[in-house]
C-alpha cells in the first residue's frame, strides 16, 4: 500500500487539476494499492490536519477544469519558522500530519515560495516531490511551468480584442498584464498579440523613449499603438533609486497601477488619447489550453515515476522538451528572469518592438 499526500499551494492556475490527475493516473498504473490524501487550502491543510481521502473517481473529468479541487492559499515561506497566532510550530505540525497519515510521499504543486517550503520539508526528512506551477514561468530550473501558456493565451486574446477598437478610434491602448517581478507573460503575449511596445520589470524603461516610439508610429501613418505592460514594469528613474527608497515609493503609489501612470505621462507628452485595459485575474481562470494539458499530464506521469523509483527531494522540470527532474535544493529560492540579452528579446527588437530602454 502506497499512501500519497497532495496539495496545491500559492496562486491558482488553469492546469492544477490536470496535473493532479496525471499524478494519480500514473500512481494507479504503478502500484496495486494506493491511498491518496488531498490537503485542503495548500500548506494550511497540512498544518492543521485538514484533508480528505480521495478516490480514483475524484480525478475523473478534471483534465479540462481550471482552478483546483483541493483549494489553495498563500503561506509565505519567510513565516514558516514563526509560530502561528496560537503558538503552533508550523513545520512540526506539518511533519506530524505527514507521520500520522503514514505517508510515503508528499506531492507539492506550487511556484517559487511553495517549492522553497517543499525543500524545507525535504530537508526535515519528509519524502517530497515538487511540480512547477505558476502562470509567471519564473521557477528556476524548468523551461516551462504549467499554467504559463494558458495565461499567455488569455493575455494574447485580450490584446487581440483591443486591436479592433484601437484601430477604430485611433487611440493608444495600454494592456496591463500580470507579472510583478518577471515579464515572461507580457513578453510572449506582447509578441503574439502584435504589441508595438513591451514594458517588463527586467528592462527599466525611459518614458521619453516610449513616447518617441509612439511618435515614430504616428509619422509612419499608424493611427493607433498598443503597449503590453507588465504590472511590475519600472522606469529607469525608479530602478536607479536605493532599494529602501524604491520599495517605499512602490508601496505608496500615486496611481492605481503602473499602466495608469504611463497613460498619464503619454497624455502629458503628446496629448494623445490613451485607454487602459487590465485583464487581471482572468489570466488565471478558465480551462487549461491544450499545451498545458499535455505538459501537466507529462509532469504528473514523471512524478509517479519518481515515487515508484523512490527518488525524492526532486522537482519535476521541462528541459529541451524532455520531462526530467532536478533536486529541489537547486531551484529553491531562485527566480528565472527575462534577460535583456535573451534571443527572444533581441528577436522582438528586430521586429521593431520597443522596450522603452533605447
Amino acid at each position: 500500500m502506497k499512501r500519497i499526500g497532495m496539495l496545491t499551494s500559492g496562486g491558482d492556475c488553469q492546469a492544477l487539476n490536470a496535473t493532479m490527475r496525471g499524478v494519480v493516473k500514473g500512481l494507479y498504473g504503478s502500484f496495486k494499492e494506493v491511498e491518496i490524501y488531498g490537503f485542503l487550502e495548500g500548506y494550511k491543510g497540512l498544518m492543521y490536519g485538514n484533508y480528505k481521502q480521495l478516490k480514483a473517481e475524484d480525478f475523473s473529468g478534471i483534465l479540462t477544469r481550471g482552478g483546483t479541487i483541493l483549494g489553495s492559499s498563500r503561506q509565505p515561506f519567510k513565516l514558516m519558522r514563526e509560530p502561528d497566532a496560537n503558538g503552533l510550530d508550523k513545520v512540526k505540525a506539518m511533519k506530524d500530519t505527514y507521520k500520522k497519515l503514514k505517508l510515503d510521499c508528499l506531492v507539492v504543486l506550487g511556484g517559487n515560495g511553495s517549492q522553497k517550503t517543499a525543500n524545507l520539508l525535504s530537508e526535515e526528512g519528509l519524502n517530497v516531490i515538487g511540480l512547477p506551477k505558476t502562470i509567471d514561468n519564473d521557477l528556476w530550473g524548468t523551461d516551462m511551468t504549467f499554467g504559463f501558456q494558458s495565461a499567455v493565451d488569455i493575455a494574447t486574446d485580450a490584446i487581440d480584442c483591443i486591436h479592433t477598437t484601437a484601430a477604430s478610434h485611433g487611440r493608444v491602448f495600454i494592456v496591463e498584464i500580470m507579472g510583478h517581478k518577471v515579464g515572461w507573460i507580457t513578453l510572449h503575449a506582447g509578441i503574439a498579440g502584435g504589441a508595438d511596445i513591451i514594458l517588463i520589470p527586467e528592462i527599466p524603461y525611459d518614458i521619453k523613449n516610449v513616447c518617441k516610439a509612439l511618435d515614430r508610429r504616428a509619422k509612419q501613418g499608424k493611427k493607433f499603438s498598443i503597449l503590453a505592460v507588465a504590472e511590475g514594469a519600472i522606469s529607469k528613474e525608479v530602478a536607479a533609486l536605493p532599494k529602501k527608497e524604491r520599495k517605499a515609493l512602490l508601496a505608496n503609489p500615486k496611481h492605481p497601477s503602473v499602466a495608469y501612470e504611463i497613460a498619464e505621462q503619454i497624455k502629458a507628452y503628446g496629448g494623445q488619447e490613451v485607454r487602459v485595459t487590465v485583464p487581471g485575474h482572468t489570466q488565471r481562470g478558465g480551462s487549461p489550453c491544450p499545451f498545458d494539458r499535455v505538459l501537466s499530464s507529462r509532469f504528473g506521469a514523471k512524478a509517479a515515476e519518481l515515487i515508484k523509483a523512490g527518488k525524492f527531494g526532486e522537482l519535476v522540470v521541462l528541459k529541451n522538451n524532455e520531462v526530467t527532474s532536478i533536486p529541489l535544493s537547486e531551484s529553491a529560492g531562485k527566480l528565472k528572469y527575462v534577460s535583456p540579452d535573451d534571443s527572444i528579446v533581441q528577436n522582438a527588437k528586430m521586429l521593431g518592438i520597443s522596450f522603452g530602454d533605447e
